[in-house]
């Protein structure tokens, strides 16, 4: 992969996975409150985000199963890891979201 485009891809997972996490922080504030449509909605936002961060791995990882090799940087390993916290916090968001609605119906 061309160290330009490298390096975009890279971004691209610490963009995207930031925006994610970012969406699910706001997805548990408004559960927090009561409003299960913003919430629901924040977590639309953060998969599209997680969607579009995947698009951008996958096309790494096309890359290096094609044998055009990239050096694996602490900017690289930065970005995986950026990555799978937001999947990680996705997910536990989701569950969070759950629990408020639960409160919310008791």
């Amino acid at each position: 992969m061309e160290e330009q485009q490298h390096l975009e891809a890279i971004m691209g997972l610490i963009m995207y996975g930031g925006n994610a996490k970012n969406d699910e922080m706001e997805t548990v504030a408004y559960a927090e409150t009561g409003n299960f449509e913003l919430a629901d909605q924040k977590i639309a936002d953060a998969e599209e985000s997680l969607v579009q961060a995947h698009h951008s791995q996958t096309g790494m990882l096309t890359q290096e199963a094609q044998g055009n090799h990239s050096q694996v940087t602490l900017l690289t390993v930065h970005s995986q890891d950026h990555l799978m916290t937001s999947i990680a916090f996705t997910d536990l968001a989701k569950e969070i979201v759950v629990l408020y609605r639960r409160m919310d119906n008791e």
